[in-house]
């Protein structure tokens, strides 16, 4: 804990309403994220129970060895729990229009997040980066430029460990990734220097509209930081807000940050920063991510040269753009952590070569079209799969070679029979895993494993 317990407790009374007397709070879920919140409201005092529909939460088991006397409701929301309680602590799995837990909120109950726990417990500044892509290769590229530094940053949120795990870490800063689910029940974070990304199709199924999806992402310019904004996005530059200090970056114009092609250089105003191709990691999407790293980075104050060096050496995050084969001239790239369609669609404007696409799975209600003209200009041929592969078989033009496989073994062989030399196959599937697999690292690990195997057999 950075601050003595008095002082934390003073502050969740202040900020959240929060006291060792009368407060009462349920965590919902038992996941990372509540185990965290669970070992957090222990040492802190404050007075808990835990709910999860699941029968067998992830860490149950953890929490009964680690604190037998908490009472912990399984197989359903026991809607006495709800009624006993004045703050719902939500974890990001499970939405807020659960009817038990508008029951809650519409009875006065009060909705926080560890997200807002953790802005009460530290004194010392957070960097916070959010995104529909790219938000977990800047956050760990930020983590990688303070290493480089010799700063202590704990790094962590949405990404890695959870926000209250990282209070037991002696940091002198900490990196947060945020998605919108944990962003949406935020209220208290006041970072020294926040982004957003980008904004696309994403999570509908949860939001209900773009709009309302942004709108949760903008929740994380809450205070007086600096605003690091994406110039060539027009839905995340609405959120620049009077009187704020804002940074700009952008790959397409000349900003605070940009990529002058020309020269084909990194630039921070009139400084040149590093030349585009000394990037270790590859892509366009790339460029603007390193542009809003170094932005974060200057920020947060962090000298020039550590900065340089953390972008010449992080190749990138597994089932990232992770290139997993390059035989006969074919290269085979990993890039199951593209969850959504302008992930799908950043990694195929990043290429010069044919591609043949491999998508499919859970659509999570997103609007397809996005991918027909990134797919009408870089690919020969797509393979899809999953529950929503039909959706993106029809999202593409009639005259683009299509082909539905059942299975990731099938989707590979099919990708080996139609790529030719000087061709890319790329898993980017535009969609979630869960209709197949338990997540996107299980769907790259397939795919890695059947081009392994594959290769082996030419």
């Amino acid at each position: 804990m950075l601050k003595e317990q008095e002082s934390v407790l003073t502050v969740l009374q202040q900020k959240l309403g929060l006291n060792s007397e009368t407060a009462k709070v349920l965590v919902v879920g038992l996941g990372s994220t509540g185990l965290s919140v669970a070992r957090f409201l222990k040492n802190i005092g404050l007075q808990f129970a835990i709910v999860d529909s699941r029968n067998k939460p992830p860490e149950i088991d953890r929490m009964v060895e680690e604190m037998p006397d908490v009472a912990v409701f399984t197989g359903g929301f026991d809607q006495a729990a709800f009624e006993v309680a004045t703050h719902l602590l939500v974890s990001p799995g499970v939405s807020l229009d659960e009817l038990s837990i508008q029951k809650s909120m519409q009875a006065g109950c009060q909705v926080v997040s560890d997200i807002d726990l953790f802005a009460c417990a530290t004194d010392k500044p957070i960097v916070a980066i959010t995104g529909s892509n790219g938000k977990s290769t800047v956050t760990t590229l930020l983590g990688e430029m303070a290493k480089h530094a010799g700063i202590d940053a704990a790094i962590g949120g949405n990404l890695g460990v959870p926000a209250l795990d990282l209070l037991q870490q002696s940091a002198s800063i900490t990196v947060l990734e945020l998605s919108s689910f944990q962003l949406e029940r935020t209220s208290v974070l006041e970072p020294v220097a926040a982004t957003v990304l980008n904004v696309s199709d994403d999570h509908l199924d949860r939001h209900q509209s773009l709009e309302r999806y942004a709108a949760e992402k903008q929740r994380i310019f809450n205070g007086q930081g600096v605003m690091v904004l994406n110039r060539d996005d027009p839905r995340v530059m609405v959120m620049r807000e009077a009187g704020r200090t804002v940074r700009t970056f952008s790959v397409q114009q000349q900003a605070d940050y940009y990529w002058d092609q020309q020269q084909d250089m990194l630039m921070a105003g009139d400084e040149a920063v590093m030349p585009a191709t000394e990037l270790a990691l590859q892509g366009l999407h790339n460029i603007a991510n390193a542009l809003a790293a170094i932005a974060l980075a200057d920020a947060a104050g962090f000298k020039r040269e550590p900065m340089r060096q953390a972008l010449r050496r992080f190749q990138g995050l597994p089932h990232r753009m992770q290139t997993v084969a390059e035989v006969n001239g074919v290269q085979w790239i990993n890039d199951s952590k593209a969850t959504n369609v302008g992930a799908c669609v950043a990694a195929l404007n990043g290429f010069d070569r044919n591609v043949v696409l491999i998508a499919g799975g859970d659509a999570k209600g997103a609007d397809l079209s996005a991918l027909t003209p990134a797919v009408a200009e870089h690919c020969k041929a797509v393979i899809v799969m999953g529950k929503d592969g039909a959706l993106i078989a029809d999202s593409v033009t009639d005259d683009m070679p299509r082909y539905t496989a059942e299975h990731m073994n099938e989707a590979v062989e099919m990708a080996h029979k139609v790529a030719k030399k000087g061709d890319v196959v790329l898993l980017s599937p535009a969609c979630a895993s869960l209709d197949q697999y338990k997540n996107y690292r299980q769907r790259g690990d397939k795919f890695t494993r059947a081009v392994k195997q594959q290769v082996q057999s030419i």
